[in-house]
């Protein structure tokens, strides 16, 4: 018999269009499938090249298929390192370089400084603390309740206390170093943890209670009749973003008594606001430009506003330029992550799975201030029904503080915490019936029609759910596959396989209704090229693409003729957060108004040249045709701009049909939902806890897709990081001091290219979206990062084939080695048996 760690050796990661075994799709499949995402794929002869949707432009007739989509924009600049961050912009004559003072204390009375020691330290020109702050000491996104520079009370360790400005990077790291040493302070009590700050009533917002039921009382009424009840509780823990480009800002006086600010954020007009208020300046004062992130996740929506207070802070102040690069480790230890949530349910159900009375509580924790919290909670409450009719259900929410990292936004923004936990619950009255669990999901799917309103009452009306998961269930092969892991398990003592499949229902729009807004600017040079201008930021995920497509496609123009530039307050004001995948819904929408704008104004100048309706007016390949004329489009331009045509535009865009209630928790916060499927296979060591990935389906709706290869990108990425958080990204915090323990890449593990499983097939759903959103296109940033709920749930599957499925495994998330073995143990217990 081959030893567990043989068959468990790790295959190598192979990209999805080069494996042998994973050729092109038959020519049969190409209309149903909409597989063109499958990068390198070649539609057979003609036919449109799947997945390549029609993007737009004057001459566009319905149904026609655009050309193959183009690249990321910024791809070539990735691969040979050219391509800029925040830390790459040239320094200025006399930069100088902060680092934070942390506290050592997870709670305290902070009792004084010794200022004198640290400006004692070699080559250290200013030591800043929360008194030489000119107005505002908060950088609290909602509520103002999170100080830039510790001021009386010490509330985690991490928390910044003083800034030290120094000639280098490296002077100023050391002498901040020396924190524990100059800081004097009074330790008190701590809560460290959600579940007791839940027991002491501890919370940074009030309580949130959402029920719904079929009439008054109902939902006592049906949990008591249930044919089946089941309780329990579920631990999840957070997940640092670990973005490659830690946080970093450079703040630089300008004339005037002004601020320019390069900075590392999600948000750059939040940043502009946070310095404004911390300086008592108007905002025109200061302006914030962010050309890419380094990847964000969440992390930098909020949380990089503290570290561009702190470089402006002192760039004022001391009339420099200041730039603040975080160590990795200090990165760790002063941001926060995505909130760790515990869990409490009782369900009532039929003999088929149905889920009859539903009560559940989700505590998040918030560490020590409310953050985003509230909005992330929100979402959580919104997202437990995930793809599932409740007639009658109670969510009960809180959000614990603590003394730890104030937790942020993080891919998901708290819809992945709901939904899963009943994912979970169904998981557990499957095993509890016996059936197979995609059956009793089945049982509970939305409705068409009927049986389709979520619990804050906002119809599913473009449900597709059902028909996705069959075509998943088939191209996957998901009943010859679950007979065969049974076969295995049942002679395999030691490696057990388990496999999964798991829906999504995730709702796109910002949780704030007034957020849903975006701006752009778009200019023709004379010589026909395009540059345009939008609030939304790169971090990576080809947002810059995506407009830059739509523009073009708008004005009949190759690609390459349109560059977008660094988001700017100074250019577009008033923007929102490259968040809650709104990114190319929001500003690709007000590119193209501004586009369109331009189009039309080209068109009927064109029209009163040389002829024709301003409306036959026909812009396609760089060329104008007008009339019986065809011209290029920089002539066309060039005539405009001697004609005194106005070539520049504006755009703005606003979602509409939102609604929402914070109170009553009732409305239509969402704009559409995104929809998608799994089916994962694993194999789990029994003796070991260890695990390996076999085989991965992927089927996801990103409506009628903008880009298919970045569409794809995106949804295996956010699969593969969303694995990490649920099975490998374990946080812990020393139970007595309150440290952060992993708050490095020696102790805090993420998935790597080898932990992708060797058949990982993905493919996006043919469903342009019901919605008039841009192209018919949908979000694809957050919600296939639920669809890894199928890995953790094949996890459970193979630990229950432990105890031949008919003990429920008590498995917490991340499913590490140890929480695996946990798990089995505890199945072994209960069904009474050794170890083999």
């Amino acid at each position: 018999m081959n030893k567990p760690h043989d068959l468990l050796a790790r295959s190598p990661a192979i990209p999805n269009f080069a494996r042998q075994d994973n050729p092109p799709w038959p020519e049969a499949e190409w209309p149903a499938l909409h597989e063109g995402a499958r990068v390198g794929a070649t539609p057979p002869p003609g036919r449109p090249k799947a997945g390549c949707a029609p993007l737009g432009g004057s001459d566009r007739e319905a149904g026609a298929w655009g050309p193959s989509t183009p690249p990321h924009e910024s791809a070539h600049l990735h691969v040979s390192g050219q391509a800029t961050y925040t830390d790459d912009a040239p320094e200025l004559h006399g930069t100088l370089h902060a680092a934070l003072g942390l506290s050592s204390l997870a709670h305290g009375k902070l009792l004084g400084i010794d200022l004198a020691r640290l400006r004692a330290q070699p080559g250290v020109v200013a030591v800043f603390t929360a008194a030489d702050i000119p107005a505002t000491n908060d950088c609290g996104p909602v509520v103002h309740d999170d100080p830039i520079l510790a001021d009386g009370t010490l509330r985690f360790v991490g928390q910044p206390v003083f800034l030290v400005v120094a000639t280098t990077q490296t002077l100023a790291r050391r002498a901040a170093a020396l924190a524990r040493e100059v800081i004097q302070a009074e330790a008190l009590p701590a809560v460290l943890t959600a579940r007791e700050a839940h027991a002491q009533g501890q919370y940074v917002l009030p309580p949130m209670h959402l029920t719904r039921e079929t009439a008054p009382g109902e939902l006592e009424r049906a949990m008591a009749c249930a044919p089946h009840r089941l309780q329990g509780s579920l631990s999840v823990g957070g997940q640092e973003q670990f973005y490659l480009e830690g946080q970093v800002a450079y703040a630089m006086p300008t004339e005037n008594s002004g601020l320019r600010v390069l900075c590392s954020t999600q948000h750059p007009s939040e940043m502009q606001h946070v310095v404004a208020h911390m300086l008592g300046w108007m905002q025109h004062q200061v302006q914030v430009e962010c050309r890419r992130m380094g990847g964000g996740f969440g992390g930098k929506e909020s949380q990089s506003a503290q570290f561009a207070c702190c470089a402006a802070l002192a760039a004022h102040l001391l009339q420099k330029p200041v730039k603040l690069r975080l160590d990795r480790d200090d990165d760790f230890l002063i941001t926060g992550r995505r909130h760790g949530f515990e869990y409490d349910y009782a369900v009532g159900f039929d003999d088929d799975g149905r889920i009859l009375a539903y009560e559940v509580t989700l505590i998040a924790n918030a560490g020590h201030s409310a953050d985003l919290s509230g909005a992330v909670l929100t979402r959580a409450i919104c997202h437990v029904d995930n793809a599932y009719w409740l007639p009658n259900v109670a969510i009960h929410g809180f959000v614990a503080k603590t003394n730890t990292q104030s937790n942020t936004a993080f891919r998901g923004f708290g819809g992945p915490q709901g939904a899963l936990v009943t994912e979970f619950v169904l998981d557990s009255i499957a095993r509890k019936l016996g059936h197979d669990a995609l059956q009793v999901r089945r049982a509970n799917f939305y409705g068409i029609g009927r049986n389709n309103h979520t619990p804050y009452g906002q119809g599913v009306i473009d449900n597709v759910i059902s028909p996705l998961v069959d075509q998943l269930v088939q191209s996957a092969d998901y009943a010859a596959r679950r007979t065969a892991i049974t076969r295995f398990n049942a002679h395999s003592p030691v490696l057990k396989k388990g496999l999964a499949l798991t829906p999504v229902k995730f709702g796109i729009s910002f949780n704030v209704v007034h957020l849903n807004q975006a701006g752009a600017l778009v200019h023709i040079y004379t010589d026909g090229s395009v540059l345009v201008n939008h609030g939304g930021t790169e971090m990576g995920q080809g947002l810059n693409t995506k407009v830059a497509q739509v523009v073009a496609e708008e004005l009949g123009l190759d690609f390459a003729a349109v560059r977008c530039t660094a988001t700017d307050t100074h250019k577009v004001a008033n923007t929102s957060a490259t968040a809650a995948s709104t990114g190319a819904d929001l500003n690709g929408m007000a590119a193209l108004d501004a586009a369109r704008t331009l189009r039309q104004r080209l068109a009927a100048f064109a029209a009163e040249q040389h002829g024709g309706r301003t409306e036959s007016v026909r812009f396609s390949s760089g060329m104008v045709h007008a009339g019986n004329t065809t011209l290029p489009f920089a002539a066309l331009v060039q005539q405009a701009y001697l004609a005194r045509v106005q070539l520049w535009s504006d755009g703005f865009y606003t979602t509409p049909d939102l609604h929402w209630d914070a109170k009553t928790l009732t409305g239509h916060p969402f704009y559409y939902f995104a929809y998608g499927a799994a089916v994962s296979e694993v194999l789990v060591d029994t003796l070991t806890g260890e695990w390996r990935l076999l085989r991965a389906d992927l089927l996801h709706d990103a409506g009628r897709s903008l880009n298919p290869a970045i569409d794809i990108g995106q949804v295996e990425g956010a699969f593969i990081q969303g694995m990490g958080w649920l099975t490998m990204e374990e946080l812990v915090w020393h139970p007595k001091t309150g440290v952060l323990l992993t708050h490095a890449p020696s102790t805090y593990k993420i998935p790597t290219a080898n932990d992708s499983p060797p058949s990982f097939h993905t493919a996006l759903f043919d469903n342009p979206n019901a919605q008039p959103t841009l192209h018919r296109s949908k979000a694809v940033g957050e919600p296939p990062l639920l669809l890894p709920f199928s890995v953790l749930l094949a996890i459970r599957d193979a630990i229950s084939a432990v105890g031949d499925h008919c003990i429920d495994p008590p498995l917490r998330a991340p499913a590490t080695p140890e929480a695996i073995l946990d798990a089995i143990e505890a199945v072994r217990i209960q069904r009474g048996s050794a170890a083999p």
